[in-house]
């Protein structure tokens, strides 16, 4: 049975409140053994936290998304920062800049981006960063961020849509990409072309689910379950076996997350055994 991690979902969508536990308990089914649920502002971490709590084998992800980036004032940190000490928060985030949006102005996105950056560092989480229609900016600032707090500062570019200059640039800087749905779709040859020559020890695995379904399911709430497809889809580029590209992606999961997968495959396996 393969063991994978969903390093990106958003479980406190309302399209789960019907049927949550039949959603997970179909990915534990096809060997999907790990959740990370990143959240977008302080009530939906909260919520990722009550359902972490709840369910074997789901992690999260705490921070303000550039779509709530205005609402991020001190007391916001603040109460971020304590969320951050939770046993089950493994990153802060989802996290970073959107200029196609622009829900709230560059500069404020910034300035809630890099509070949290340094957040990050001072806790010693990984950070989770969405970019859309932001790269030459999420560069500048992940280069001068870098420089600043050195190996501290680390995480992956979530739904990785870049092309391979913008990979290079961001292996040179350590982080690691979050491939999903998009992967699947027929004509994103572009993109099977630069996750070809990712550095294969950097890539983890995501649905972004609800959104995002891979090809087979495009039109329908993307679940957890689909994260098979896109890994088998990784294992064609790379022209790998799907075992060793879930192996591969799950230990890198576990590099980036702090994750003590065998605990999670001990869980998924008592909890099948009742």
């Amino acid at each position: 049975m393969l063991s994978l991690v969903d390093t990106h979902l958003h479980l406190f969508e309302p399209q789960f409140r019907g049927d949550l536990g039949s959603v997970l308990d179909r990915a534990r089914r096809v060997g999907v053994t790990g959740f990370i649920t990143a959240a977008v502002d302080l009530e939906t971490a909260r919520e990722n936290l009550r359902i972490a709590d709840t369910e074997p084998g789901v992690y999260t992800a705490v921070g303000f998304h550039p779509s709530a980036a205005g609402w991020l004032d001190t007391g916001a940190l603040g109460t971020l920062a304590s969320l951050a000490g939770e046993p089950r928060v493994v990153a802060i985030g989802e996290i970073g800049l959107d200029f196609y949006r622009m829900d709230f102005p560059p500069e404020v996105q910034e300035r809630s981006f890099v509070a949290q950056l340094e957040l990050a560092a001072e806790v010693g989480l990984p950070v989770v960063i969405h970019t859309r229609d932001a790269w030459a900016r999420m560069l500048e600032v992940l280069r001068t961020w870098r420089r600043r707090l050195g190996p501290r500062l680390r995480g992956v570019l979530h739904a990785f849509s870049g092309d391979l200059a913008i990979a290079e640039e961001v292996a040179a800087l350590g982080f690691y990409f979050g491939i999903g749905g998009p992967l699947t779709y027929p004509k994103n040859e572009g993109l099977r072309g630069v996750v070809a020559r990712l550095p294969r020890d950097r890539v983890v695995v995501e649905t972004d689910a609800p959104y995002l379904p891979p090809q087979p399911w495009r039109g329908r709430r993307n679940e957890p379950a689909f994260l098979i497809e896109v890994v088998k889809t990784l294992a064609r580029v790379w022209a790998e076996p799907v075992e060793a590209v879930a192996r591969r992606t799950t230990d890198n999961a576990r590099d980036l997350f702090g994750l003590d997968i065998g605990a999670v495959a001990a869980a998924r396996a008592e909890e099948s055994a009742s």
